[in-house]
């Protein structure tokens, strides 16, 4: 990956792991970029938070976790309250860049992937983030008919070295510790994908069509 100038970028995702299946190679590739990484769930979690510590530290990243409630039911969190999750936890400061979920996910299905995305593009168009540009991570499945893998039609589409792609995947077996053979395993993706937006108005439209190009 071309390496840009210095940015301060915001991550902004539901799991421990997610910013690392998704866009670990592009926080690796930028080791000079100031990273703040907000994951939402598993603040509690007695396995899971401790490791996304160690994430941090070997990703160079700043980042903070909430308890947003994460069970297998699913439940739907009111708009409102999503969004208040994510401004209790990410910093009162402008970033060059913040970098979020797509309002449809990466796989079939984790409706927090889709709600925090939904709530990050509604705070960046009030005001409320402020960021001089948003993009969404860009996964499909075909609808669980295979692993996710990056969108090819995402503006931004970047094959890893196998020298990052080789530290995504020890952060993903050895640091959080997941087996090979296990889903997260078998999905860590080679090329990391986004869509990119500039302007709010691109990002309220983005919601409306679901997350696909208009």
């Amino acid at each position: 990956m071309k390496h840009l100038p210095r940015r301060t970028v915001a991550v902004i995702v539901a799991h421990p792991d997610d910013e690392t299946l998704w866009a670990g190679g592009t926080i690796l590739s930028h080791p000079a970029w100031m990273w703040f990484i907000v994951c939402l769930c598993r603040k509690n979690d007695p396995e899971r938070a401790p490791r996304f510590e160690k994430v941090l530290s070997e990703l160079k990243s700043e980042g903070i976790m909430g308890d947003m409630e994460d069970g297998p039911e699913q439940i739907p969190i009111p708009d409102r309250e999503t969004e208040r999750a994510i401004l209790d936890l990410l910093p009162l400061r402008h970033f060059d860049l913040v970098i979020t979920h797509n309002v449809n996910g990466e796989y079939t299905r984790h409706i927090r992937h889709e709600e925090i995305s939904k709530a990050v593009l509604r705070l960046w168009s009030a005001g409320k983030i402020s960021a001089t540009e948003l993009w969404t991570f860009a996964y499909e499945d075909g609808n669980r008919q295979y692993f996710p893998k990056a969108i090819e039609e995402a503006p931004l589409n970047r094959l890893l070295t196998r020298r990052i792609w080789l530290k995504k995947e020890s952060l993903i077996l050895n640091t959080y510790g997941y087996e090979p053979g296990s889903w997260e395993a078998e999905t860590i993706p080679k090329s990391e994908a986004f869509w990119q937006f500039t302007n709010s108005y691109d990002a309220i439209k983005w919601i409306k069509s679901g997350g696909k190009p208009t």
